[in-house]
């Protein structure tokens, strides 16, 4: 088997990264000299690699700067309509590659650091990712800053800059265990604080209703503090910028209490307005209703609002004094789109500013507000939507309740006067939730104060429409949208997968990057047999580089001529990990009963983290490990099959296996996964699919034709009629005889011998209130995979089916995305043209 090829062999091969100028080698490598020496204050003799990626990150920030500030006065400028994504995460990963990527750096700092005698992606191992996010939801954002950079939007990422971000999972006893995330920990060159723009932030006080308006007095003040990340989009000059806002606490907090007591005490106190930031709730798909997660709700958008008025007030680059004060035209200059439900205070906020502060009448500002203010919907569970106490919104935030109120008392005015005596409907359609505990339902408030609610997939939008919204849809159908997810092809193709990204520019040329959809020229190709080996051998590659990687990092050895069999992303029920165990406990037993018969090797590769308090994500976790280790360590099975957990995975080890997958698994249970990203980026990576009609896997099987996915499983329509009928375990545990044996095995302590009932949770769950139906698609899904073990064995035909699943991912850029966001939420046109870069005069 031939070695993986290194960086440095990487680098003599023809790349569509472009040829490095030897202008650009030399003006790298002294701005690294220069770097280390003066930035950093290191002489070549005393630096440690990490004082190199600094030098590096600096010397290629340099390159940012000049183009960003241009990018910015080129707005003031032009005035154009502002794009601002709210989000309480941004899952951005590491930041220099993209960096080099995207303003064509990557080849001039790879051969200068060689040059330097060092090795660029040892460098880029050094940074830590920004972890900002959970998971689907925090990603997707970075994935859209990335691609409105592109398309020259002018566009904003508003969001918190966590302290800690999603913790380091690490695993103990094949028990998972949380670790802080201590990111900030040697310094982000990436960020740029931005003390003049500091904001104050209200929490608490009362309401006093005076002859001159109402007022929120009282209060308590946190600052918000701007840090600025720049957002460079693909080879256009253009930059735009992530604000992340960090809180800290006024220089008087506490103090006036104090006047008499502990400064001491005082000045510590501070810690309890700064906790605002620090620290990422780390729930997928689920909602924890604390009050320090409302604080963050709120600090987000109370800070965000008064920047975007500030902006829209000043039009003139650098100008900071008010020009703008009619707010008729707030709509026509800024958008504001909502990701979930977690910055929907956007809309009692913009109307108290607009109301009480800037004397608006109040049915011009909630036309003004739904104007401006656009929902995405991220999830159908019901236990993921927001719904807060009113009691906490009472003592917290007393103003912004009782704008809620007043709206949803104008909403259910307008309801009952076309639904007269449908009572049922108005109680359903309510924003206040009535009960032994009045709450808040978030959603609800989102609907009514947008003029665009978009699902993230066709199948998802459809469910929003008819069933999770269904009565707002009858009332105003038109503000319902779909808007299928995508994923940047910077960061998913180039960047992760240069050699496949290579032949593919070798047979369409470069433009693919920009235009994703003209992979379909790829399709000319299904039948070259120079092509169909190129494919299979830079997959060939990414395997044996992984598992180069595995047996560096975990000392695991694995078999690559195997199936890289794959399931990464958070462990949730829905997601059904739980079905891919069963299919790993019957391969084993298939191995056991007949060892000396041929089978085709797997290895089976689980990765993902648990909430912290998922119980049962937990012990789903603790079930894969305890598999592996008897699977692993079994001589009867050798190296045909083998269950590996990925621990920590994360964006930068996504980065590494995703390429190397031959089996992309998307097994939830149809219509609980509002769309998935994972199944896109495995998609364009030479992965094929096997999963169920489920998010965006429906419209995946529609682009490549359904027969180059292993579809299986119940459709929504089967799961729909199964919940009427009666789900029954124990009928499908009766039945089917390897599944009977994959249970009792799990529930006789066979993979657990030290602890016979460890998982006695997770068998009662699926025999007796398992949701998410597991055993209703064991059947189907184990023949599916039977399937795809058919076609490995036949290396040809596999790889033709990779190319055409390749050649029909187009669709699943963000760049579409964000185009159809663009044209038909936001009104405005994305632009090709580059902006001038900073050494050329502008105009």
């Amino acid at each position: 088997m031939a070695a993986p090829v290194g960086d440095g062999e990487r680098r003599k091969q023809i790349s569509v990264r472009g040829i490095a100028g030897l202008g650009d080698v030399a003006e790298v490598r002294k701005s690294f000299n220069r770097h280390l020496h003066f930035t950093l204050v290191k002489d070549r003799n005393v630096a440690t690699p990490r004082d190199y990626y600094f030098a590096l990150a600096h010397t290629v920030r340099d390159h940012l700067v000049g183009r960003w500030i241009r990018t910015q006065q080129h707005y003031y400028e032009r005035d154009p309509k502002r794009i601002y994504y709210l989000s309480l995460e941004f899952y951005m990963g590491r930041t220099l590659q993209n960096t080099m990527v995207n303003l064509g750096l990557q080849n001039a700092c790879d051969e200068a650091i060689y040059q330097l005698g060092l090795d660029l992606e040892e460098l880029e191992e050094i940074e830590e990712d920004a972890g900002l996010g959970n998971g689907g939801l925090g990603r997707l954002a970075a994935c859209f800053l990335d691609s409105m950079a592109t398309l020259g939007l002018a566009a904003y990422g508003y969001g918190i800059r966590y302290e800690f971000g999603i913790f380091n999972q690490k695993i103990v006893d094949g028990w998972q265990v949380e670790e802080a995330d201590d990111w900030l920990r040697y310094g982000n060159p990436w960020e740029k604080a931005r003390p003049e723009y500091m904001l104050p932030v209200h929490f608490y006080g009362r309401v006093e209703h005076t002859p001159e308006g109402v007022k929120w007095i009282d209060t308590q003040v946190v600052l918000a503090m701007p840090y600025d990340t720049p957002v460079p989009g693909y080879k256009n000059n253009t930059v735009n910028t992530m604000r992340l806002w960090s809180a800290k606490a006024p220089n008087d907090f506490n103090l006036q209490e104090f006047n008499m007591g502990d400064y001491i005490e005082a000045v510590l106190d501070r810690n309890l307005a700064e906790n605002i930031s620090r620290v990422l709730y780390p729930n997928d798909n689920f909602f924890e209703g604390k009050e320090l997660r409302l604080k963050q709700e709120y600090f987000v958008v109370a800070a965000t609002l008064q920047d975007i008025i500030r902006r829209f007030k000043s039009s003139k680059f650098g100008c900071r004094d008010p020009v703008r004060t009619c707010f008729e035209t707030f709509p026509d200059k800024v958008a504001i789109q909502l990701n979930d439900t977690h910055p929907a205070l956007s809309i009692p906020e913009l109307m108290r500013i607009l109301v009480d502060v800037e004397k608006v009448d109040w049915d011009k500002a909630w036309e003004i507000t739904k104007r401006t203010c656009a929902y995405t919907n991220h999830t159908v569970l019901p236990e993921a939507l927001e719904r807060w106490p009113v009691s906490m919104f009472e003592k917290l935030l007393p103003r912004h309740l009782e704008i809620i109120y007043a709206l949803n008392q104008m909403h259910l005015d307008h309801v009952a006067a076309l639904y007269p005596g449908d009572t049922d409907r108005l109680r359903r359609m309510s924003v206040i939730e009535e009960g032994d505990c009045k709450r808040i339902n978030m959603a609800h408030l989102c609907v009514i104060g947008s003029h665009a609610v978009n699902g993230v997939a066709r199948i998802h939008s459809n469910i929003v429409k008819n069933s999770v919204f269904k009565d707002f849809y009858e009332l105003e159908p038109e503000k319902f949208q779909n808007k299928t997810n995508g994923i940047t092809p910077r960061r998913w193709l180039l960047l992760c997968n240069p050699g496949l990204a290579d032949i593919i520019a070798e047979k369409i040329g470069e433009d693919f990057i920009t235009d994703l959809s003209q992979l379909k020229k790829l399709l000319e190709f299904i039948d070259n047999e120079t092509f169909i080996r190129d494919v299979a051998k830079v997959k060939q590659e990414n395997k044996l580089k992984f598992a180069a990687y595995l047996e560096e990092q975990y000392k695991v050895k694995i078999n690559p001529m195997s199936v890289f069999d794959v399931q990464v992303k958070r462990i949730h029920e829905y997601k059904r990990q739980l079905l891919n165990c069963l299919h790993a406990i019957t391969l084993y037993n298939r191995i056991r009963c007949n060892p000396s018969k041929s089978f085709v090797p797997r290895t089976i590769m689980i990765g993902g983290k648990a909430a912290p308090g998922y119980h049962m994500a937990k012990m789903i976790i603790k079930l894969i490990t305890s598999i592996g280790e008897v699977i692993n360590n079994d001589p009867y099975v050798g190296d045909k099959l083998k269950v590996i957990f990925l621990e920590n995975y994360r964006v930068s080890l996504a980065e590494k296996v995703i390429p190397a997958a031959d089996l992309s698994q998307q097994i939830s249970t149809a219509g609980t996964e509002a769309s998935g990203t994972g199944n896109m980026k495995f998609m364009v990576n030479g992965a094929l699919t096997i999963g169920t009609m489920d998010g965006a896997n429906v419209e995946m099987a529609e682009e490549a034709g359904e027969e180059n996915l292993f579809i299986f499983g119940m459709r929504v329509e089967d799961v729909e009629a199964l919940d009427r009928k009666g789900y029954n375990a124990r009928e499908y545990y009766e039945s089917l005889p390897e599944l009977r044996q994959a249970i009792d095995q799990i529930s006789s302590g066979f993979f657990s011998p030290r602890d016979p009932g460890c998982f006695k949770d997770v068998v009662n769950m699926l025999m007796h209130h398992d949701r998410f139906k597991v055993f209703a698609d064991y059947e189907a899904y184990i023949k599916c995979q039977g399937q795809v073990d058919q076609l490995f064995m036949d290396p040809r035909e596999w790889t033709r089916k990779v190319i055409r699943n390749i050649a029909c991912s187009g669709k699943f850029s963000s760049d579409r995305t964000i185009t159809e966001y663009a044209r038909e939420i936001w009104g405005v046109e994305p632009s090709a043209t580059a902006i001038p870069p900073p050494n050329l005069p502008r105009n």
